[in-house]
């Protein structure tokens, strides 16, 4: 008695590889966009709030995340610009891109973190409003926005560790060059009849010899 041996068909194995490389590169790009848009809002926020003693009475004081540090913003920008320049390189370029696109965002968390607990943006308006150099702000706190901007930091870190992970599977851009890699031919210019004067014209116009010589 003869046994049959199944064979799979072909469209019923799932394509790892290819599934694998869709999935993270929508990840990444949400993740990338999200955060870069998430720490740019941040800096924009207020992030500490004090007190200045000026003339014998309490002078409020507050900063901006720009005004504590510009660090988080500049990187949101460059890891932005990494996630769109991913898909212009290969290989090794592609690589150091991804690399860039992580290192953005560790050094937005690195940066947020620092600036969670940081005065010296309202010590400087402190000596400013009391005329005092050596003074400095009174009964600081801060806002949960500096933690906002670690969070999009996180996501610019996930979007360049799936880009190192499987940006080799990503799509790049063409260009002008075919899917196959190699450049299109260029189109040939249409015979000239020397017996047409518009012919000839047309030719002359395009910068060619309509005699041939």
């Amino acid at each position: 008695m003869g046994y049959v041996t199944a064979v799979p068909h072909p469209r019923s194995e799932a394509p790892g590889p290819a599934r694998a490389g869709r999935l993270s590169l929508a990840v990444a790009l949400l993740s990338g966009a999200l955060g870069a848009a998430v720490a740019l809002l941040a800096t924009r926020q207020q992030w500490s709030e004090g007190t200045a003693t000026v003339a014998g009475g309490a002078f409020p004081l507050t900063a901006k995340g720009s005004d504590v540090t510009g660090v988080p913003a500049a990187l949101a920008i460059v890891g932005l610009a990494a996630l769109v320049a991913v898909f212009a390189v290969r290989r090794a370029g592609r690589f150091a891109v991804a690399a860039l696109l992580a290192l953005s965002g560790a050094g937005i968390i690195a940066a947020a973190l620092l600036g969670a607990s940081d005065s010296s943006a309202l010590d400087e308006q402190a000596a400013q409003a009391s005329g005092d150099t050596s003074a400095s702000v009174d009964t600081l706190s801060h806002t949960a926005w500096p933690y906002v901007a670690v969070v999009g930091g996180v996501l610019i870190l996930l979007a360049g560790l799936l880009a190192l992970r499987y940006g080799r599977l990503w799509p790049a851009m063409s260009g002008r060059y075919e899917r196959g890699g190699t450049p299109q031919p260029r189109r040939k210019a249409p015979a000239v009849d020397p017996d047409r004067p518009e012919d000839l014209w047309k030719a002359l116009d395009r910068g060619e010899d309509p005699t041939g010589a």
